[in-house]
């Protein structure tokens, strides 16, 4: 059996992995159309900063580590066609040499490409300019190239989501002076404004400019005796008019699934324009899959939506290599589980918040509460921010945001409310969890458990 799996990220890989991993006998190819199978996107904002050394590091494993897991890399290697009937992938390498590559079964994990924001001057300018988008490692080292030889002092950031605020820090950490424009009215839009405006306050702190509820119009080479070569004109919600000087300019206001290549396979589409597949990431189409940031999500609460994150991605790529290798494996759903460290602090969430609920058909009351991450009287304890969303009827636990300290395990304890949303838990029951305690390192009971309680206690209430 002759597997094939189109791209050589999250999805692609992990796919590739389980294939051989189910079926040490199958021959299985991945096709990559650049030439950096495996490296982790979500680590080039550590690398931009420093604090990754070199980029090589961002490889989760090496070419040699791939090959010896029993895959055929094909790299810089773009997939022009599927043909379903003929079960043949028709392919452009290399100089642009093209040939034809017959599969059994075929896994597409094409990911997403950067949105480009309607802004007057962003196709018409570009990296040599200094003006990036940022999602592949060919932009990263367009990103690394401005930044190293062009000795830019100030930077612009348009977009405030993950990869927006994970790049404010980056650049800060180089010395770069960092302005961060939102379009909606808080930065980190996916928790709580009141969560959010905590966020920016930890980008005040160090620096960043932000404004908020700000929209960009245009990107545009600077006058003659400007202080930085770009100008970015923008306009605040209020009818304002922002103008800010920067030699770089950083576009990040997500992403959008890549689709050409199924769409012309004759796959269907879902939500948001991703590829339609069910929990065994079938497409429709015969031997065809697909998995990573190119296909809806199965969200165990919302049912189908879209939702690209590189967890996800490994997941439903490894239940697409399982099988198209032969087995019976469905995808057990996201709940959106997520966290970004902002400087000295993190934020997460888990499942749905308010709003989400109420679409959802959920009858949700949502409680605030703050408690410390481990014994206030053992030196070095942080307060920890909490949402809790349940659903008033039934007591079921739907969602959990929280926000602190880098050290107060912020991840961990919301990867706690995801086990229990994943399980169907109600709010009340988190308190029965036997969690782990230590004066040092948390409390009898613990921070998430103690935002349950003050749930219950809420919903308790006439």
């Amino acid at each position: 059996m002759h597997i094939v799996a189109i791209g050589g990220s999250d999805a692609g890989i992990s796919a590739a992995l389980r294939a051989r991993e189910a079926d040490p006998g199958a021959e299985v190819t991945v096709v990559v159309a650049d030439a950096y199978p495996n490296f982790s996107i979500c680590g080039i904002p550590y690398y931009v900063s420093g604090e990754v050394t070199h980029w090589r590091n961002l490889a989760h494993r090496t070419y040699a580590d791939l090959e010896a897991a029993g895959m055929r890399l094909r790299l810089d290697t773009v997939a022009r066609k599927v043909d379903v009937t003929g079960r043949t992938v028709h392919l452009t390498g290399p100089g642009g040499a093209e040939d034809a590559m017959p599969y059994d079964q075929l896994v597409i994990g094409t990911g997403a490409v950067p949105v480009r924001p309607p802004v007057a001057g962003l196709d018409s300018l570009g990296p040599a300019d200094g003006v990036h988008l940022l999602h592949s490692m060919d932009d990263t080292f367009a990103v690394m190239r401005t930044l190293e030889e062009t000795g830019t002092g100030s930077a612009v950031i348009v977009g405030a989501g993950y990869v927006g605020l994970e790049m404010a820090e980056g650049l800060s950490a180089r010395g770069l002076a960092v302005t961060q424009l939102e379009r909606l009215p808080e930065v980190l839009p996916t928790v709580d404004a009141d969560l959010g405006a905590l966020v920016r306050a930890q980008l005040d702190g160090h620096g960043v400019t932000v404004h908020t509820g700000t929209d960009v119009k245009s990107i545009a080479r600077a006058d003659p005796g400007a202080p930085e070569r770009l100008r970015v004109d923008a306009v605040t919600s209020a009818g304002e008019p922002v103008t800010v000087h920067a030699g770089l300019v950083l576009v990040v206001t997500g992403v959008r699934p890549e689709t050409d290549l199924a769409v012309s396979a004759g796959a269907s589409l879902g939500a948001r324009g991703a590829i339609q597949v069910d929990k065994a990431m079938r497409t429709g189409l015969p031997a065809v899959y697909a998995a990573g940031d190119c296909v809806i999500t199965h969200h165990r609460l919302l049912g189908e939506t879209y939702l690209p994150l590189g967890t996800t991605a490994h997941k439903q790529g490894r239940v697409a290599g399982e099988n198209a290798a032969g087995g019976h494996r469905e995808f057990a759903g996201s709940l959106g589980t997520q966290v970004v460290k902002v400087f000295d602090q993190a934020a997460a969430r888990t499942g749905l918040r308010d709003h989400e609920a109420q679409a959802a058909g959920f009858d949700p009351v949502t409680v605030a509460f703050e408690a410390d991450d481990h014994k206030a009287y053992y030196p070095g304890s942080h307060k920890i921010a909490m949402r809790f969303t349940g659903d008033r009827a039934t007591g079921r636990l739907l969602g959990v945001q929280l926000f602190g300290h880098k050290h107060a395990e912020i991840a961990k304890r919301v990867d706690i409310a995801a086990a229990a949303i994943f399980h169907g838990m109600t709010v009340d029951e988190v308190s029965d969890l036997d969690l782990s305690y230590t004066p040092p390192l948390g409390s009898p009971w613990d921070a998430v458990q103690m935002g349950a309680q003050a749930w219950t206690r809420h919903a308790r209430q006439p």
